[in-house]
């Protein structure tokens, strides 16, 4: 019988080294000969006889068989050449004659299966029977259902013994806590914040991070989770019950509620996050910097000459936050906290790489952006925000071009996009919206590369991206298309909306105050604020993008509402919390073996309902069939699953061979789901099917499950590719 591949609901995307490779494609083997060996020892107790054992599909790499022993390839050859008979058309008492076992056990080139193979039963010809009394189909029907169902069996129980063992070791997790909630999503508008300890979801405890997604994932439309949080209030802990209503992310596939894992003090490891990591440590000022109001007698930063991208993987990661203005740092709300209270100024820190020791670095602060709601957003729109102040929001810019980026050669790192297609100063939203408009081709551009305006034409890949990191250009202080109005529609006007201004307009001054950057903006904007309370006159210095313009004062009205929404805002560390690992709890049983025991049998429950809720998920639409994995992605997840431990890798095992064994017995013709449907008919009519049905749910069978390999193996290639 045919082992149904496991299709993982888990986002990763690059393959990881070549060990975690070979770890992962032996565990997928166990799983698969485990499944199969189920049947094995079930067809063998019935007294059905065995022909083949294989794990894997395709040509036959190693083989064994009583009387012949180990050989390369099949031992069929060998036998065929000896007696003129196939094995399987040999008589038990000629079997035994030339001293033969009557079971070949094989491993196969392509680790993407198994199946075994018995005397009158052939997945692919299912009305296939044959008059021998030890014949699959003369056993009777009860001893065939235990046949049946013996591989899904297997990988129940051997799911619990992999929680077991994973447990009574310690899984380490990501810890339930919030670490970040972003605006507008339905976290943000149910009132959930950043350290939230999350307890229970609609009455259900929670241990870990994951619990919580996948509460949002499998969540009913417009029907609200009830999620319990734990929140420090006034030094005193509390539990509030808050009611969020997840919504499709169009990004992820899923249902999400808009939340992030708290954050840890390690700098994060991952080897594609690292080149990204390195441009946001630069920003962050951890190279030779020596900020002003800082002494200058002290070493700041990170020195010499090392400090590059092309060096950073191998020299500068694996970082960690000891302390933060001199007091121990344990999580990365340490710098979250003096951040908020900066005033902008550099926060003194330390800092522990494994190549330079300990480093002191004096970790700039950004701002806190207004969150500039889109009233109009298009349906294709997978962002609705944009970060800006008083309804205008910066230019987008080009912080790296991947190595496989289909515009390599046309865009460089730092490109600020002043024209995009047709669109002047385009907004984020509007930028990835035209370049999903040119998938596959060229997209006309002008961007400001060093100060100089260039004309390109870089292509779009299929997938209607560039393969580039997109961010914000904070260092000019140019607007893109301002918003006349945001929030939920109608909207609410702006405060520049009077004004009309122009897309790539200039800021020069705000009140007297020369603006450099947009960080300069926000504080004579934060000063506006703070230091003329009595005043709603704020005086801007525009310069239009016309030829020959020359720069305009302006009088921006501040109404008291407008001047409460910029009082909330403040700084925060320019190193986020995306670039720390996150904050983990450790699941484990302390040793106790019986626990550890409960522990498996509910995680494997777990698992066996959660696989049927994403079933139902997918065909109610809620579950994008992009999110679907094939042999490639499940191994692309297994190898980074490989990087968090050997216990994290055997947790992951057990939820695929739970995954394995629940797809495998769904009622799908070539699954063991189907084969037990009919046995089911056979038992109640006394009859099997026709052979025209069977034959018929065979074809309809193999056309569903090849149309499923096709779709996860796109799934797959497309996750590589881009």
């Amino acid at each position: 019988m045919f082992a149904a591949l496991a299709y993982a609901w888990l986002t990763m995307e690059l393959l990881g080294n070549g060990v975690n490779i070979v770890l992962v494609l032996i565990g997928f083997g166990l799983l698969v000969a485990v499944h199969e060996f189920g049947h094995f020892i079930a067809a063998k107790w019935a007294g059905v006889r065995v022909d083949s054992f294989a794990v894997g599909m395709g040509p036959v790499l190693v083989s064994y068989r009583t009387g012949v022993g180990v050989r390369l390839g099949s031992t069929e050859p060998l036998i065929l050449k000896q007696t003129g008979k196939r094995t399987i058309e040999l008589s038990d008492s000629e079997m035994e004659r030339l001293n033969l076992g009557e079971t070949e056990y094989s491993l196969r080139a392509l680790p993407l299966g198994g199946f075994v193979r018995m005397l009158g039963q052939d997945d692919l010809h299912p009305t296939a029977a044959s008059s021998d009394a030890r014949s699959y189909n003369k056993v009777p029907v009860w001893k065939r259902m235990i046949i049946v169902s013996g591989g899904v069996t297997l990988n129940i129980a051997m799911a619990i013994l992999l929680f077991v063992i994973s447990f009574m070791v310690g899984v380490r997790f990501e810890a339930p806590v919030v670490g970040a909630v972003v605006p507008t999503a339905a976290a943000a508008v149910a009132g959930i914040q950043a350290g939230d300890l999350v307890v229970a979801i609609d009455g259900t405890p929670v241990s870990t991070f994951a619990d919580l997604q996948i509460a949002a994932a499998m969540a009913k439309p417009s029907e609200p989770l009830h999620v319990t949080v734990e929140r420090t209030v006034a030094g005193s802990k509390k539990q509030i019950t808050l009611d969020v209503t997840a919504r499709q992310d169009a990004l992820a596939g899923v249902m999400s509620i808009g939340i992030a894992p708290a954050a840890s003090t390690r700098l994060v490891d991952d080897n594609e996050a690292l080149p990204f990591l390195f441009g946001a440590l630069t920003r962050a000022g951890f190279w030779n910097h020596a900020p002003d109001g800082m002494p200058s007698d002290h070493a700041w930063g990170i020195q010499g000459e090392s400090a590059t991208r092309e060096t950073f993987a191998q020299s500068f990661h694996g970082g960690t936050l000891l302390a933060v203005n001199r007091s121990a740092a344990t999580t990365y709300d340490a710098l979250d906290r003096a951040a908020r209270s900066s005033s902008g100024q550099p926060i003194t820190t330390r800092w522990n790489f494994p190549s330079q020791g300990e480093v002191d670095i004096a970790v700039e602060c950004a701002p806190i952006w207004q969150v500039l709601e889109h009233t109009n957003k298009p349906a294709t729109a997978t962002i609705d925000y944009e970060p800006g102040l008083l309804g205008i929001s910066p230019l987008v810019r080009i912080g790296r071009v991947l190595e496989s980026s289909p515009a390599k050669g046309s865009l460089q790192d730092g490109d600020v996009i002043l024209r995009a297609g047709e669109l002047a100063g385009p907004r984020q939203m509007e930028f990835r919206i035209e370049l999903s408009k040119h998938a596959g081709r060229e997209i006309a551009m002008r961007v400001l590369r060093d100060g100089v305006e260039v004309e390109t034409a870089p292509r779009v890949g299929r997938d209607g991206k560039l393969g580039v990191e997109v961010g914000f250009a904070w260092e000019t202080p140019l607007i893109a298309q301002p918003f006349a109005v945001t929030g939920a529609a109608p909207g609410v006007a702006t405060a520049v909306a009077p004004l009309d201004l122009m897309p790539l307009t200039r800021i020069d001054s705000v009140n007297g105050h020369s603006i450099g950057t947009w960080t300069d903006f926000f504080r004579a904007t934060m000063n506006f604020v703070s230091e003329t309370p009595a005043s709603s006159d704020l005086v801007v210095v525009f310069t239009p993008p016309t030829p020959s313009a020359r720069a305009e004062s302006s009088t921006i009205l501040v109404d008291a509402v407008q001047r409460q929404q910029l009082a909330t805002l403040g700084w925060r560390s320019a190193l986020g919390p995306e670039w720390f690992s996150p904050a983990e709890v450790v699941l484990t049983a302390g040793g106790d073996p019986l626990k550890a025991i409960g522990m498996g049998f509910t995680e494997t429950k777990k698992m066996v309902l959660l696989t049927y809720l994403t079933l139902d998920r997918l065909f109610r639409g809620t579950v994008g069939v992009s999110q679907l994995r094939g042999p490639v992605g499940i191994v692309h997840i297994g190898t980074r699953v490989a990087d968090r431990g050997t216990t994290y890798l055997l947790f992951f095992l057990a939820m695929i061979s739970v995954n394995l064994a629940v797809v495998n017995f769904l009622p799908i013709p070539i699954a063991d789901g189907g084969l037990m449907v009919f046995l089911i008919y056979e038992k109640l009519r006394g009859r099997p099917p026709s052979p025209s049905f069977q034959n018929g749910a065979m074809v309809a069978g193999l056309v569903l499950v090849g149309l499923l390999f096709a779709v996860t193996f796109y799934n797959d290639v497309m996750r590589l590719v881009s």
